[in-house]
Order: C-alpha cells, then structure tokens, then sequence
C-alpha cells in the first residue's frame, strides 16, 4: 500500500513537470523500481495535470549559455570563475539586452542551489577527545624462534578524535583475549572512552 500523496507528488513530476526516473529517485529517496510501478498504474490518460506556467523574461533564451557557463565555472578553482558581469558581457555579445540585476539574480541563485546541494552530500563525523573509540582484529605473521606463527592481533583502540591507536598480539580471538586487550588499553590509555563504535 502506498502513500496517496507521495503517488501523486511522483505521477506529478513524471507527467506534468516532464522529470526523468533518475531526478524523481533522487528529489524522493525511493527506488527506480517503485517509481516505475506507480508510473504503470492505473490509466495514465485519467491523470491530467496543468501545465506550469512559463515565466519568461528577456533572459529566457540566453539561460542555456549562462548554464553551460555556470556549470563549466563549477569545475573549476574559484580564482578561474567568471564573474556576473563576464557571463553578463558574454551574453550580451548574443544578443541580450535588458537588465544586467536580472543576470546576477539568476547567478546567485544558481550557485546558491549548487552550494547547498554540495554541503547537503557531506556529513562529517566529529567526536570528542576520548568519547569513542573501534575495535578490530587482524591476522598477522611473526618469526618467533626461527618458525612462523599466525598470530591475531587486536587493534583495541582507534580513538575517533585523534585517530591514536593501541596493538595487543595473540594466538587466538577468544573473548577472554577481548578483555585482556581492553584492560591492557585501559591501563596504556587511561582516558580513552570505553565505547566502541
């Protein structure tokens, strides 16, 4: 069963705003295969949605250029961008010739959009000196009296703030072996955090 409302939103933008499946996924979170299904639902010639009305400006047919010069610029290091009154300058080569506040309005908007889609992408974890720490095992080799021997070591501490770690070697992963390697980063690193992520 789906929701009423989130099945029109996405027949909605299909139908009417003319999205793709990829930009519906990505504006909804839900997978391509529940957008397809709603989409084959029902009779697609029962849902009639208005058209949006197009606002169009002196501006209109000069916003591919700016686009592809925009996102071109967004690639680049910011001392290589262009500025408003160059995409401006440019435009107005082509032809334009209405307001320059209408250029920078729609720049600003553009790079306002594009910076918060970007810092959106990104959520950096950040932890208090000692309030977390991961624990991990790993297989190691050693010569130990001229013979090679398995030996698994516990990496008991990563501490998430500092990244500092601790190593206990041992010839198995047994849970007494788990304590051991605990109390023995408790006793190197007394204020480490006794979490584990």
């Amino acid at each position: 069963m789906h929701s009423m409302s989130m099945f029109a939103k996405v027949r909605r933008m299909f139908h009417r705003d003319h999205l793709t499946i990829s930009e519906i996924q990505r504006r909804t979170s839900l997978s391509r295969n529940t957008i397809k299904a709603w989409l084959k639902e029902g009779n697609p010639d029962y849902y009639k949605y208005p058209k949006r009305p197009q606002v169009t400006s002196k501006l209109t047919p000069f916003i591919p250029t700016l686009l592809l010069a925009l996102e071109v610029d967004s690639r680049r290091a910011k001392r290589d961008r262009r500025t408003a009154l160059m995409l401006f300058d440019a435009i107005k080569q082509e032809g334009y010739s209405s307001d320059y506040s209408l250029v920078t309005d729609y720049v600003r908007h553009w790079r306002n959009d594009a910076s918060t889609s970007s810092r959106s992408a990104y959520v950096p974890l950040k932890f208090e000196l000692g309030e977390a720490f991961q624990f991990d095992w790993s297989e190691e080799w050693l010569v130990i009296g001229g013979i090679h021997r398995k030996i698994q070591v516990a990496h008991t501490t990563k501490l998430c703030a500092s990244r500092a770690f601790f190593l206990s070697a041992y010839p198995t992963q047994t849970q007494e072996m788990l304590y051991d390697a605990r109390s023995r980063r408790w006793a190197a690193l007394p204020n480490a955090a006794s979490t584990t992520i």
